[in-house]
C-alpha cells in the first residue's frame, strides 16, 4: 500500500510538458520585427540569428549553423540555416520549420507575419517540445533565404531549404529524415489556413483533424490551395511535408506587414493544433 502511495505522489509530482505560450511567441516577434528587414546577407538578419541562439541558448536547446554562400541574381550571398535539435528515443528524425528572412524591397518592410510570425513561433514550439518526451529526435529549423532576391521563379527562392535537403542527401542523413511539418505566415489577424495540393495528403489530415478536435476547425479551413513554398524540396526528395500557411494576407509582400496586422491568438491557433497534432504524427512514423 506504501508503495503505491508513493508512486501514486511521484507521479503527480511529475513535470508536464508546458502549453504553447502565445504571449511568449509574441514578445519573440516583438523582439525580431525589432530589428527592421531582414534579408539574408544583412546586419539585421544576423541580429536575428543572435537572438534566436540565445534563446534556444536559455532553455538548453542546441543549435547549430549550416552556412553557406549562395548564388543569386544580385551575386553570391551568405546565408545560414540554424539547426536546434531536441533529442528523442530514436534518431529518426521529425524536422519542424520556417523561414526567418525577410524579402527586400525599396520600402521598409518588417516582415511581421512573412518571416517573424514563423520564427516567433518557432522558439516557443522548441520550448514546449523541449519539456515533452518525444518519440523521435525533433529538429526546429530555421531557414535563411526562402525569399526570393529579385523574384519568385527559377531557383530564386527557397535557398534555405534546397541547400538543407542537399546536405542531407550528401552526408547520408536524409534517411532518418522522416517527415517536414513547415510553418509560414501564420500570424494573420483574420487566420485562414487551407489545406495545401502540394502536400502530404495523410500529414495534412492528422493536422487538419487536431484542428477540429480542438475546436478551431474555423481557421483550418477545407479548401484546398496549390502553394509552392519551403517544403517543395523536401516533398521532392520524398520526404512526407506538410505546408501550413495563410496566403490571404492583405499586407502580404507591402509595407503594412507589421505588428498591427498580425495577432498573438493566430500563433495560439497554430501552436495548439500542431502540438495536439504531434502524437498523431509520431505514432505514424514510428510504426
Amino acid at each position: 500500500m506504501f508503495r503505491f502511495i508513493l508512486i501514486a505522489a511521484l507521479l503527480l509530482q511529475a513535470p508536464t510538458a508546458p502549453s504553447f505560450d502565445s504571449n511568449k511567441a509574441w514578445e519573440h516577434l516583438r523582439q525580431l520585427v525589432g530589428f527592421g528587414p531582414r534579408p539574408a546577407g544583412s546586419a539585421a538578419i544576423e541580429q536575428s540569428r543572435t537572438y534566436i541562439k540565445s534563446q534556444l541558448s536559455a532553455i538548453g536547446v542546441p543549435v547549430t549553423e549550416q552556412a553557406w554562400d549562395d548564388q543569386t541574381p544580385n551575386g553570391r550571398v551568405h546565408m545560414v540555416n540554424l539547426i536546434a535539435t531536441i533529442p528523442g528515443a530514436s534518431k529518426n528524425r521529425l524536422v519542424i520549420g520556417g523561414h526567418y528572412d525577410t524579402k527586400k524591397f525599396p520600402f521598409r518592410f518588417v516582415g511581421a507575419n512573412d518571416g517573424g510570425s514563423s520564427a516567433a513561433f518557432l522558439i516557443e514550439l522548441a520550448r514546449v517540445l523541449k519539456a515533452r518526451r518525444n518519440p523521435l529526435t525533433i529538429e526546429i529549423l530555421f531557414l535563411d533565404g526562402e525569399e526570393a532576391v529579385i523574384d519568385w521563379a527559377g531557383t530564386d527562392h527557397t535557398y534555405g531549404s534546397r541547400h538543407y535537403v542537399a546536405e542531407a542527401k550528401r552526408s547520408g542523413s536524409l534517411a532518418s529524415l522522416k517527415a517536414f511539418v513547415l510553418v509560414d505566415m501564420i500570424g494573420d489577424r483574420d487566420l485562414q489556413i487551407k489545406r495545401d495540393l502540394n502536400s502530404t495528403t495523410w500529414l495534412t489530415d492528422v493536422i487538419w483533424a487536431a484542428a477540429q478536435k480542438q475546436q478551431l476547425g474555423a481557421y483550418f479551413r477545407p479548401e484546398r490551395v496549390q502553394i509552392e513554398d519551403d517544403h517543395m524540396p523536401f516533398m521532392e526528395a520524398g520526404v512526407p511535408s506538410v505546408d501550413i500557411i495563410d496566403l490571404e494576407y492583405p499586407a502580404w509582400h507591402t509595407a503594412g506587414d507589421t505588428l498591427d496586422a498580425v495577432s498573438a491568438r493566430s500563433l495560439q491557433v497554430v501552436g495548439d493544433t500542431l502540438v495536439a497534432a504531434l502524437p498523431q504524427i509520431e505514432a505514424r512514423l514510428t510504426k
